[in-house]
């Protein structure tokens, strides 16, 4: 399971000098970090390869400022460091502030630009908090990236979320089988571990986030292959990122080949307003036509996906444009007298989050 971690821009030898030297500025700002692995897939002749636009950083990233570093208002959500509670039944860990690379479109920046340990520490406090919390059904572990962790860590955790009886889904949010997929086909100790806890009633959920088909790989396939046979499930979700999945032949691909490897979408988020994302970010309305067209050219399991955006308030859908107005419905509200929400906005072209829609809505509808 070695593997050589990359995190100094110059270090990459298919840049010029010239490249390096500009885009040290961007990994001031914003980390770069990438695996030998991952840097195998990129074609360097092709200077709009999607795997080099996700892991390379573009200095657009600092030239335009624009965004926060928390765009989803995660602290107002925090109950205690890395332990967070925005929907009644879903509590949510923050397990470490590494991945096995760094997407340049995070919106959890915050994670790598600071020396502040913004993740779980005090485990024993989380499981009393989750504890005493009955409408607490799922849980879910991400980060960074909870594949991070060394296995016994996971297996701690594990262990003492599955003493908890109203817990009944676990789910790890992870780039793992994309990253380097090996840190988990390789790991038996690993894939023993979840196949124990998942439980034919209580199933562990593993939530992975192909972006762009070149993902899938052969050894990917495989990590997607070992996970199955633990028992777990799978599905998929992904941010509409420009350059890399903003066409709808190339959207739909992703969803229909995801299919084929029995990872169905989930969901399709709107690339949040993260600090340094403008260069990243497709306006709203451009993106439901893109994946309106793209869910057109697929069929079955491949169209399920829901195209969504992660406000501070809640989950919101776009459902639909007319010629005049856009559709919105909370999915999912942290206050849940919001939940099913329709709301009627005048169309904004420049729009790229919901707070763009700064007019009152022209109609509200609430079930």
């Amino acid at each position: 399971m070695n593997y050589r971690i990359i995190n100094r821009i110059s270090k990459i030898k298919e840049l010029s000098e010239n490249e390096k030297k500009r885009l040290e500025e961007v990994t001031k700002i914003y980390p770069f970090k990438a695996n030998e692995y991952y840097l195998s897939l990129i074609n360097w002749n092709d200077e709009n390869d999607p795997i080099k636009n996700l892991i390379i950083p573009q200095y657009d990233e600092i030239s335009v400022t624009w965004g926060d570093l928390d765009p989803s208002n995660e602290k107002k959500y925090t109950i205690i460091k890395g332990l967070e509670h925005k929907y009644p039944s879903v509590c949510l860990m923050l397990l470490s502030n590494v991945c096995a690379g760094i997407c340049r479109y995070c919106f959890r920046k915050r994670l790598f630009n600071s020396n502040k340990k913004d993740f779980l520490t005090d485990y024993n406090s989380a499981f009393e908090y989750i504890k005493s919390h009955k409408e607490i059904n799922n849980v879910l572990l991400t980060g960074g990236d909870p594949f991070i962790l060394k296995t016994d860590k996971i297996k701690y955790i594990l262990e003492n979320l599955r003493k908890i009886e109203h817990v009944k889904i676990i789910r790890f949010g992870t780039r793992m089988p994309q990253f380097f997929p090996m840190r988990i086909t390789d790991d038996k100790e690993l894939l023993k571990l979840l196949k124990n806890f998942s439980y034919a009633e209580k199933r562990i959920y593993i939530i992975t986030h192909y972006v762009h088909s070149n993902e899938i790989t052969k050894e990917s396939v495989k990590c997607i292959d070992a996970l199955f046979d633990c028992k777990v499930t799978l599905a998929n979700q992904t941010p509409l990122i420009r350059g890399i999945n903003d066409k709808p032949e190339v959207l739909s691909e992703l969803f229909n080949n995801l299919s084929y490897i029995g990872v169905p979408p989930y969901y399709l988020f709107q690339c949040r307003p993260a600090s340094g994302n403008k260069i990243y970010t497709v306006p709203i309305e451009e993106g439901y036509i893109i994946f309106e067209k793209a869910k057109n050219l697929c069929s079955g399991l491949a169209k399920r996906a829901r195209y969504v955006m992660s406000h501070s308030t809640g989950k919101i859908e776009i459902l639909g444009l007319t010629k005049e107005n856009i559709i919105f419905r909370y999915h999912r509200s942290a206050n849940p007298e919001n939940s099913g929400k329709i709301m009627i906005f005048k169309r904004n072209p420049e729009a790229t989050w919901f707070d763009d829609y700064k007019e009152e809505p022209l109609e509200i509808f609430n079930l």
